[in-house]
């Protein structure tokens, strides 16, 4: 028997959904950061149209081997030129901004394995030129965001007796960035705390 739709077309029963591969397992967790940039980026653009600050994501540099210029310009062979140094940087008042957007999944603390080495020496760098560096730092299980000094994460990088921050100790040396529509994610108010309120 043939089904069809009030407007005539057939209907054809949807598929039962296919197990997760590994690629798309490892594809899904290579991503997991995506949606926190993807609320910072969208809380700079409402910044920046506001008049606000300027802050723009750092592209990571790449180096184009191949292209494919049948269809336009496609890029089909490329490799990363070096590594990058943070996901962030820019301009409020006045001062220079620097900082690094992490998420993770981990209930009770931040892996200090989620961040690289020519990151910390980079925004050891911006601190002794006299900029502001800092973490953005998202606890997907608690469903919260904290602004975390660049110093405080440089020193239990470099002599911290543990390979991770505890949650309540961000909780504790960080600052609480609300989420709302928009901006999505208001980090202004943590970064005015912690740097420009003293």
């Amino acid at each position: 028997m043939m089904i069809k739709y009030p407007n005539g077309e057939q209907y054809h029963p949807i598929a039962k959904a296919k197990k997760k591969s590994k690629e798309d397992i490892s594809f899904s967790s290579a991503n997991r950061g995506m949606s926190l940039e993807e609320d910072i980026n969208l809380s700079n653009d409402h910044y920046l149209t506001s008049g606000i600050l300027l802050i723009t994501k750092r592209p990571t540099p790449i180096r184009v081997v191949k292209v494919d210029y049948s269809k336009g310009a496609k890029i089909i062979d490329a490799f990363f030129q070096k590594q990058s140094t943070t996901d962030y940087n820019g301009v409020y008042k006045g001062r220079y901004i620097d900082f690094e957007a992490k998420s993770t999944k981990n209930r009770s603390c931040f892996p200090l394995s989620n961040v690289s080495l020519h990151q910390i020496e980079h925004l050891k760098n911006v601190l002794n030129f006299g900029g502001i560096a800092f973490f953005i730092i998202e606890f997907a299980y608690h469903d919260q965001v904290y602004l975390l000094d660049a110093s405080y994460v440089i020193d239990c990088y470099e002599h911290g007796e543990r390979k991770s921050i505890p949650f309540a100790t961000v909780c504790e040396k960080g600052v609480l960035i609300k989420r709302g529509y928009n901006p999505r994610l208001d980090y202004l108010p943590a970064l005015d705390n912690l740097y420009f309120n003293k």
